[in-house]
């Protein structure tokens, strides 16, 4: 499995790539354009990332303009329905604020920060995502 994480801070992005790491091929990138770039290549590679976990704010890029850029790129290249990658959105803004701010709805879960781990592989598991040791 392949996982793209995007996330601005350091820790987080550590943090993810530690309880990731369990499950498949991690890369980690600290901002949305690096996502998009990844995620294209990956595309054209037919390399495709199972799933995709983007921080909803970040600098340069925001995790909802890079989720639609890197369904665009899917698009582009005719990735099919089941191929086309997983995406958690992640935030420290509560479930309420994220609800009134929502610009895109093309992501399959989203967590809230801070990240419990158990809850949070109850949601991979949830989402047929399984570590593979």
């Amino acid at each position: 499995m392949r996982i793209l994480i995007a996330d601005d801070d350091f820790v987080n992005r550590r943090f993810l790539e530690r309880i990731f790491s369990g499950y498949g091929e991690v890369v980690a990138v600290d901002n949305g354009m690096s996502a998009v770039d990844e995620a294209a290549k990956g595309i054209e590679e037919r390399e495709l990332f199972d799933l995709i976990c983007l921080d909803i704010m970040m600098t340069r890029l925001d995790g909802y303009k890079t989720l639609e850029a890197i369904r665009e790129a899917e698009s582009k290249y005719a990735v099919l329905e089941e191929e086309r990658a997983k995406v958690i959105m992640i935030s420290a803004l509560d479930e309420v604020v994220l609800d009134s701010i929502q610009v895109c709805d093309d992501y399959d879960a989203y967590i809230c920060k801070p990240i419990v781990v158990d809850k949070f592989e109850q949601l991979l598991e949830k989402m047929g995502f399984h570590k593979i040791a």
